[in-house]
């Protein structure tokens, strides 16, 4: 169901209310630059495709997202809605709850999809699923769940990438550093072309090659802040990677 005018007007004083209290704390311990010429739709639904290598990555795009003019959202585990304070903070901000039982896997991606075009929001997904093995931090093969929503609704998908959050609380790593201020770069690039893939099946397969292509543009991303050429195969999500 979509929200009521007052219903948006009451989420958009809540993020403006949260704005104020950690925009603050924030550039007191990051100084954040997002490239010139990073943009996300003035309106309308969108998905945000980023890579992913620490905790607290969700904070990092979640400002991007904000100084981008758009509301962040996150795609979060159905049980973290369950536990008491943590569950009542992501209703509050609007978060959207996946559940990732197997059973539940196809239909999942098309409802947060449809919740999307409804409420014609954007939402942060993470096509890694979960912080990447790679042992240099580039990111690895990635899940279908941003690319099958994309193409279920035809909403536009944008790769994005972050460069130095690892400084600020590395991969694993259980607390952040507050002094000195840590530089993080950000970029979001255009919009990732699925024109290949539309009006067909949506197989396995092609979700695979899909986002087999969207990997390597966040790849290319992530290259272009770090100043280094990307691997051309990305580390397969086997095994544990080595902190770096």
């Amino acid at each position: 169901m979509s929200k009521t005018p007052l219903a948006r007007r009451s989420a958009e004083i809540r993020w403006r209310v949260i704005a104020f209290i950690v925009l603050p704390i924030f550039g007191a311990m990051v100084k954040l630059r997002i490239r010139e010429g990073s943009t996300l739709p003035a309106t309308g639904p969108f998905i945000l495709s980023p890579n992913h290598y620490s905790e607290i990555d969700p904070i990092v795009m979640g400002v991007v997202t904000w100084k981008l003019r758009r509301t962040p959202r996150v795609l979060a585990k159905a049980s973290l809605f369950r536990v008491p304070g943590l569950g009542w903070l992501m209703r509050f901000t609007g978060q959207i709850p996946v559940e990732r039982e197997a059973s539940s896997q196809l239909g999942q991606p098309l409802e947060a999809a449809k919740l999307l075009m409804e409420r014609n929001q954007g939402v942060i997904v993470y096509p890694e699923g979960t912080l990447t093995k790679d042992p240099d931090l580039w990111p690895m093969q990635g899940k279908s769940g941003a690319v099958r929503m994309a193409l279920e609704q035809n909403i536009p998908l944008y790769p994005a990438a972050h460069w130095g959050t690892q400084h600020w609380m590395g991969r694993y790593a259980k607390t952040i550093r507050f002094f000195p201020r840590t530089t993080i770069d950000a970029v979001v690039g255009e919009p990732f072309d699925l024109s290949a893939y539309r009006g067909k099946p949506l197989t396995k397969e092609l979700l695979q090659e899909a986002t087999t292509a969207l990997m390597h543009e966040i790849a290319a991303l992530t290259g272009s802040l770090r100043g280094e050429t990307p691997p051309k195969t990305l580390h397969d999500g086997r095994g544990e990677g080595k902190t770096r």
